[in-house]
């Protein structure tokens, strides 16, 4: 396995760009575009190489590997007491539980 593979490498379609873009998310932002998602995908991988080879040259540690990383499904959010009593009654106008409402409406965020 290449130092590379552990990180994920993410080509989209950009409707702004009206093109594909490539991206490591946490490390490279866009960096790389064209009209062939398979070129974008090689160039972003000679990108990561390349950023690789800078930063063990310059003596910088890297970052921590994205790719293959498992999640567990919960994560503590720290919102303050008044939106964590305002999203409680939010959830109970909906007769839901605070999980259940609050991963519904991340759900939704995350799909616009």
């Amino acid at each position: 396995m290449k130092e590379s593979d552990k990180y994920l490498k993410i080509v989209e379609w950009s409707e702004e760009d009206q093109c594909y873009v490539g991206s490591v998310p946490g490390w490279i932002g866009k960096c790389c575009h064209g009209d062939d998602e398979t070129r974008v995908y090689k160039e972003l991988c000679r990108i990561v190489d390349e950023w690789i080879a800078i930063y063990k040259k310059d003596g910088i540690p890297l970052p921590q590997a994205t790719a293959g990383k498992r999640y567990s499904g919960k994560f503590i959010l720290r919102t303050g007491k008044e939106l964590h009593e305002a999203l409680v009654v939010k959830a109970l106008n909906e007769g839901e539980s605070l999980n259940t409402y609050c991963t519904k409406r991340l759900k939704k965020a995350i799909s616009e």
